[in-house]
């Protein structure tokens, strides 16, 4: 602006500097209280969705959000709004309910932090569907299993022991292991709260069976990987390779090692509090779900109603 009451004779500059006061006053007000320039719908939403992409995300999450974040910055840049109908449609092109609800549940974190910024969009109005529930197949013969997967694979061995014995969930906590996180005699792992499901500090004993294949090395080399840690589908991509040679059960998987080491601890112990601290849940509640899909028998056939001579 080009007022500058000092300028002026001392008699013009109180009422120059009121005319600059009210040019002031007046852009704060049409600006939303700004100095900065205002933005145009393109530019607030990449604001919007660079501060959501800033917060302290998993990488995996990350790339999601990006992805879906790019389908509603091409729709804005085409049609100038992104319409209710656009983001059910984005929602049903997934046919899988386990999908169509995931995708549903990103897309409407982004929805929410645009609308909490005063970006005008539409909302997902499709209902969340009902998921069928997975029943993990527990492992008959854990020692047959094991023993053909050592002979595939030195470290889906390790994993598959890890993930049986330790019963530590195999794609971050195993994968991610270092020896810093063993005790000295390797009988113990410590896992904080950070690298855990259930956010809580996790203190998990190593059977013998397992320290015998270790050797332990620098405290901050990974178990798996050395320097540098494994990528996030290694033990994935091992398994189903190992499945697709070896012609096992399909619905058998990594957490079928878990799973089946979770009935053992059940069946040996009756203690469902010494369950939830082995599977590291955050609950009680958390544990006795996991156990109505694991086959675990709660009713014998003596307990059944009977006929009485």
């Amino acid at each position: 602006m080009s007022i500058y009451p000092n300028s002026h004779p001392p008699s013009l500059r109180r009422i120059k500097a009121e005319v600059l006061a009210n040019t002031v006053y007046r852009y704060l007000i049409n600006n939303n209280y700004s100095f900065d320039p205002p933005l145009n719908s393109l530019e607030l939403f990449d604001k919007i969705i660079k501060s959501k992409l800033s917060e302290p995300l998993s990488d995996r999450y990350v790339k999601t959000l990006e992805k879906l974040s790019d389908l509603l910055r091409n729709e804005l840049l085409e049609k100038e709004e992104i319409s209710t109908e656009f983001i059910n449609s984005i929602v049903l092109a997934y046919g899988n309910n386990t999908s169509f609800n995931t995708v549903r549940r990103h897309l409407n974190v982004l929805i929410n932090k645009l609308k909490e910024s005063n970006f005008q969009i539409g909302e997902c109005t499709l209902r969340s569907r009902r998921q069928n529930e997975i029943l993990h197949k527990p492992i008959n013969n854990i020692k047959a299993l094991l023993g053909r997967v050592k002979n595939y694979n030195a470290d889906l061995y390790l994993c598959c022991l890890f993930t049986y014995g330790c019963l530590l969930r195999p794609h971050k906590e195993i994968r991610l292991l270092t020896w810093m996180d063993f005790s000295d005699d390797l009988s113990f792992i410590r896992l904080a709260g950070n690298r855990v499901k259930s956010k809580r500090n996790r203190i998990v004993p190593v059977p013998l069976y397992i320290r015998e294949y270790l050797r332990k090395g620098n405290e901050n080399d990974y178990l798996f990987g050395g320097k540098t840690s494994r990528n996030e589908d290694y033990f994935k991509t091992l398994f189903r390779r190992f499945k697709m040679k070896s012609k096992i059960d399909k619905h058998i998987t990594l957490y079928s090692f878990r799973h089946t080491g979770a009935i053992e601890i059940y069946k040996r112990t009756g203690s469902l509090s010494k369950l939830q601290k082995a599977m590291g849940h955050s609950s009680l509640k958390v544990s006795l779900t996991y156990l109505r899909g694991l086959e675990v028998e709660d009713l014998k056939e003596e307990d059944m109603p009977m006929i009485l001579n």
